[in-house]
C-alpha cells in the first residue's frame, strides 16, 4: 500500500521536493521526454558531468499555469523549489503560446513571458529567483521539427521570444542561453521520436551533452 500511494503521488507531482541539490532541470516535454526509459535530458547531464541531476520537467508545463496544474507540476516557475542550486537548467513557451493564444496573434502572450527588451517579465523573474537562489541559470531553445504538426504557427513567436531571452542573457551575468537549433540538425530523423516533435533518445543526448558541455565550460 505504501508503495501504491507514493508511486500515485509521484504520478501527480505531490511527492515532497527535494529543497536544493547540485543540478535542477525545469521546464516543459522536451526536457521530460524519454524519462521512463532513463535517457531524458537531465539523465544526460548527469551522466557527463557526473553529478546529481533532479528532473522535475514535465509535459504540457508552461508559465501561465494555475490551480490544479500548479499542483502537478504542470506550472515552470512552480517548478523550482526554495534551496540552493548549483545551477538551474530550463526551457519553455511553447505551450503558453499553444494554449493560450493559439500560436497567432501572441504578442500579448509574449510580452508578458519577457519584454521586449528583455529585461522584464515571467522568465526574467524565474531567472533572477533561482539565481537568488544560489544558481546559475542555462536557458535551452527550441530547435526546429519541420515534419511535427504540433504548435503548427508558433515559430514566428518563438524566434521573438527566444530573441528577447538571448537579450536577457547579456544583461545578466549567470545566466546562459543556448540555442539547441545549434546542436540539433532538423533535417536528421533519427533526432525525433515517433511524433516528429519530441527527441528520440538519440536526440535527448545530442541536446543534453549539448548543455553539459556549456556547464563544464562555465564548472560551478
Amino acid at each position: 500500500m505504501a508503495l501504491f500511494t507514493l508511486i500515485f503521488l509521484a504520478s501527480c507531482g505531490l511527492v515532497p521536493k527535494k529543497q536544493g541539490g547540485d543540478i535542477l532541470v525545469i521546464g516543459d516535454s522536451v526536457m521530460a521526454w524519454n524519462g521512463f526509459a532513463g535517457a531524458d535530458i537531465g539523465d544526460v547531464i548527469a551522466a557527463e558531468l557526473d553529478r546529481d541531476v533532479v528532473n522535475r520537467a514535465a509535459l504540457g508545463a508552461r508559465f501561465q499555469a494555475g490551480g490544479a496544474a500548479t499542483l502537478i507540476g504542470l506550472n515552470i516557475p512552480a517548478q523550482l523549489s526554495s534551496g540552493r542550486w548549483t545551477w538551474v537548467v530550463m526551457n519553455g513557451g511553447a505551450n503558453d503560446l499553444g494554449g493560450s493564444c493559439g500560436c497567432t496573434r501572441c504578442d500579448g502572450v509574449v510580452d508578458a513571458l519577457i519584454s521586449a527588451d528583455g529585461k522584464v517579465g515571467q522568465i526574467p523573474n524565474l531567472i533572477a529567483r533561482a539565481q537568488s537562489q544560489g544558481a546559475q541559470v542555462l536557458w535551452m531553445g527550441y530547435y526546429q521539427a519541420p515534419k511535427s504538426t504540433s504548435f503548427k504557427g508558433c515559430r514566428p513567436a518563438l524566434v521573438e521570444l527566444e530573441r528577447r531571452i538571448a537579450l536577457h542573457a547579456g544583461l545578466r551575468a549567470g545566466f546562459y542561453f543556448l540555442d539547441a537549433e545549434d546542436a540539433f540538425d532538423p533535417t536528421d530523423d533519427t533526432l525525433f521520436a515517433s511524433d516528429l516533435t519530441h527527441p528520440s533518445q538519440k536526440g535527448s543526448a545530442v541536446l543534453g551533452r549539448f548543455l553539459a558541455k556549456k556547464m563544464s565550460e562555465s564548472a560551478l
